[in-house]
């Protein structure tokens, strides 16, 4: 009897600990995946803006149409990569097409803002002023929740990798969770609007 009582004592003991363990992956891997959450919302407000900032600068730059067109393209392409990482938050390869994606829209404005300085009508339009204001304001919103969402995904690989988790973290489906990172040092630098 007391050798029976002394396996449910273990038995609950080690199912307690394994039922901690599981829930403690499942809060960090619902954190990073809220942090990814706050990335798509200033992702969403981003691509929200350029056809905006496209529309009022489209009569002024006329003789500009590549430079509008490469945005309008670039825009739709990192919408789509936005749209993959959404669905699966943390998967590697969704995150480095959203970063490439993202890399090469940043081009595509830093193009245009330096096409639009050339502009001096265009530089003084109050309504274009302030949609490139609210572009670098969003930029650095984008910014922010990158490095919440990296800090999640941060804290959830060490929770995956440490022990005893590490052990029962496969077996449960807790894969690695990738971060979200740029491809090179000049995408990592925010879209800078000067007009």
């Amino acid at each position: 009897m007391v050798g029976a009582l002394v396996v449910l004592v273990v038995v609950v003991v080690l199912g307690s600990a394994v039922a901690r363990l599981y829930n403690g992956l499942v809060a960090r891997r619902n954190g990073y995946r809220n942090a990814y959450s706050q990335i798509d919302v200033q992702l969403r407000r981003r691509h929200d803006l350029i056809p905006n900032l496209v529309e009022a600068t489209r009569a002024y730059l006329k003789h500009e149409r590549e430079t509008l067109d490469a945005v309008v393209q670039a825009r739709a392409q990192a919408e789509g990569a936005a749209r993959g990482a959404a669905a699966a938050p943390g998967d590697a390869g969704a995150m480095q097409r959203l970063a490439g994606a993202e890399g090469a829209l940043s081009g595509a404005l830093a193009r245009l803002v330096a096409v639009a300085e050339a502009y001096p009508d265009l530089k003084a339009n109050g309504s274009v002023a302030q949609l490139f204001e609210e572009l670098a304001s969003t930029e650095n919103r984008v910014a922010f929740a990158r490095q919440a969402y990296n800090d999640a995904v941060m804290e959830y690989n060490v929770g995956r990798e440490s022990f005893p988790a590490s052990a029962l973290a496969g077996t449960f489906g807790f894969t690695e969770a990738a971060p979200y990172e740029s491809a090179s040092e000049t995408e990592r630098a925010p879209v800078r609007v000067a007009l």
